[in-house]
């Protein structure tokens, strides 16, 4: 089995963005892309004799994060899209993130997304990263068997 980020297709769909390229050739940094829920799907309860019960949790929300080179364009794209976006409600938490990889066979969709915030912008010796958090209402994930 072999992996390559060269496989990873992720792309950004929302107002002022259609099939936006956040994967390979737009300058990811070595970090890459983490998909991450944002809370635990189960909560054990233990009463004071010992039994417990279990609580399902019906979220599926996560948390993208996206880190990109310092010098990439789409920093630059993405600063202008938070812009819009942040400029009216009505814009806001309308974007769909799809994280694909093809050797593999994974498949990631995250949807009613909506930017963490702006991200750090740091001025230093090496040039380093910057990094976009997305916060997610709805993600789903299959991870496949590879090739």
């Amino acid at each position: 089995m072999t992996y390559s980020f060269l496989n990873v297709h992720a792309t950004l769909s929302g107002p002022g963005a259609v099939g936006l390229n956040l994967g390979a050739g737009s300058a990811v940094a070595e970090e890459g892309i983490d998909i991450e829920p944002t809370e635990d799907k189960n909560v054990m309860t233990i009463g004071a004799d010992g039994q417990g019960q279990h609580s399902l949790i019906a979220s599926d929300a996560s948390k993208v994060t996206i880190r990109y080179l310092k010098t990439s364009p789409m920093n630059a794209i993405l600063m202008a899209l938070y812009d819009l976006q942040s400029a009216s409600s009505a814009l806001w938490g309308q974007n769909v993130i799809t994280v694909t990889d093809s050797g593999r066979g994974d498949l990631n969709v995250s949807q009613t997304v909506a930017f963490k915030k702006k991200p750090v912008i740091n001025y230093k010796k090496e040039a380093g990263l910057i990094e976009w958090e997305f916060d997610v209402v709805s993600q789903s994930s299959v991870l496949g068997f590879g090739q």
